[in-house]
């Protein structure tokens, strides 16, 4: 049967409802109880509740059928000679899968000894036009949750729980930040240059003020003028856009937290990173050995417990490529001994020294890594915006915890010195004229706000979506976010 001649059926059978006196969109409904509460009450207890109809089965004179809520199903039982003979052949005629009903009733126990709630009266709360899907399974299923994530919530009580997850992962990450003294914030979200990472940003305008205007593709900046105003401890749970690819591990908009704190070098936010670990982990009780698949499907075992392992980041690609970096400073040369490794990265031709460091890492260590792991002591280069190292000024003080080949979080003691970033931010500049479009834009404004004065200050952030779905045992981001970006369907049928 098509879809529109199901909607007429249903339709008619809405119509019938209206016609025996039933409201089609009722105002509300006393729901005492949440079904998943239901299997702990006593026998002849009276209650309501509420939910959506997924499964009846008419015997005749009685029907047993499943209520579901966001909090679980329960079985309800209708009887002719309680509800009413009307009433009940209302119910079973015109009611379909999907419906939401509410019912009035008591706990028993039926002849088979599941509890149950017998129904004495009940109140059509609202009609299924469509068909519910049967079944979930292959690529083209999980095309439909992605697009209609509300039918893969109804249909699958796994993905709920997921998403569930989420939203007390975050507050409990909130807990901890308000448990150790900092204040959350909201920062603008769109910015005069887009600045903050090293990502291609969406565009825009504004018409009021006749302006182009960048998604932000980072909290980091606005964050630190806070400082400079004299908040020591801040926090931001929001969005980023980069407008890149999509794969398992990206996503063109995330949630992202990022927080700041005056005092601080990078070093304390390790600690302070174990120490979220281990709150949020006892907390929501996640056992601290997690079973999570690489990116070749393989099943890998993560011990979370802390202290993190640490890994020099130049020592690593020293021992996974044979190549120096501390030694190797120039585009041209690093490039030629990466192509005598016979090492092939995408693009690598037109590529800066840091774009041609970062994806060295990322195409032959990375991979690699199990962890939790910090990486530390990366070249000056890869990141313009954390603070020279003191024993070494080619070295900023940084770090990334790396789970399963992921980047999670990244942390460094931040540069405030406004002379020293003002000219990194030129040369940034210089390397985009040059072509190399994966170079940090600068900000002005900004340089102006350092000059006030500022602080030791450590920064750090963290890829929400990525850590619910490391947390999760997913394999890709769009499992972990509600609506994850789409071709629209006209698009996909072109």
């Amino acid at each position: 049967m098509s879809d529109q001649n199901e909607q007429q059926i249903r339709q008619n059978k809405l119509d019938n409802l209206i016609k025996a006196g039933m409201h089609p969109y009722p105002e509300k409904f006393d729901k005492q109880y949440d079904l998943s509460a239901c299997p702990e009450l006593k026998e002849g207890i009276s209650l309501s509740t509420a939910g959506r109809l997924i499964m009846f089965r008419d015997m005749g004179k009685i029907t047993f059928a499943h209520l579901q809520d966001s909090s679980g199903k329960f079985q309800v039982v209708f009887k002719k000679d309680v509800v009413g003979d009307n009433e009940y052949k209302l119910f079973i005629k015109n009611i379909d899968l999907g419906d939401h009903i509410g019912i009035e009733g008591e706990i028993f126990t039926t002849q088979k000894g599941e509890i149950s709630i017998l129904v004495r009266k009940w109140t059509f709360l609202g009609k299924a036009l469509l068909p519910l899907p049967e079944k979930w399974h292959g690529l083209k299923d999980r095309e439909i949750a992605y697009r209609q994530r509300y039918l893969d919530l109804i249909s699958n009580q796994e993905t709920m729980k997921r998403f569930e997850f989420r939203s007390d992962f975050i507050r409990t990450l909130r807990e901890f930040y308000w448990l150790k003294g900092f204040y959350e914030v909201e920062t603008p979200t769109l910015l005069h240059s887009a600045t903050g990472a090293h990502a291609t940003p969406y565009k825009t305008h504004n018409n009021a003020l006749d302006i182009d205007v960048f998604l932000r593709i980072s909290h980091e900046l606005p964050l630190k003028e806070l400082i400079v105003g004299g908040f020591d401890k801040v926090f931001e749970i929001g969005k980023a856009f980069r407008n890149e690819g999509h794969d398992p591990s990206h996503l063109p908009e995330h949630t992202h937290l990022e927080h700041y704190c005056a005092y601080w070098n990078y070093e304390d936010n390790m600690k302070f990173t174990e120490e979220m670990i281990e709150y949020v982990f006892d907390k929501l009780k996640i056992s601290r050995q997690l079973t999570i698949k690489d990116r070749d499907g393989q099943e890998k075992i993560v011990d979370f417990t802390t202290p993190f392992e640490r890994i020099n980041f130049i020592e690593l690609i020293k021992k996974d490529t044979g190549i120096d970096i501390t030694k190797v400073r120039d585009t041209e040369k690093l490039l030629k001994k990466i192509q005598d490794k016979k090492i092939v990265i995408d693009g690598m031709e037109d590529m800066g020294y840091a774009s041609l460091v970062d994806n060295l890492y990322k195409k032959v260590s990375r991979p690699k890594m199990v962890g939790p792991a910090f990486l530390y002591f990366y070249p000056i280069e890869l990141q313009p915006l954390a603070r020279r190292n003191d024993k070494d000024k080619n070295i900023v003080d940084q770090f990334q915890l790396v789970i399963n080949g992921w980047e999670i979080i990244k942390a460094y003691s931040e540069l405030v010195d406004p002379l020293d970033q003002e000219q990194r931010f030129k040369q940034q500049a210089e390397l985009k004229q040059s072509g190399d479009n994966e170079t940090m834009e600068g900000d002005p404004d900004y340089i102006t706000a350092m000059k006030y004065g500022m602080p030791p200050i450590s920064g750090w952030g963290m890829g929400v979506d990525r850590m619910i779905t490391i947390l999760t045992g997913q394999e890709n981001l769009r499992d972990t976010v509600l609506f994850p970006l789409m071709r629209s369907s006209s698009e996909d049928q072109k």
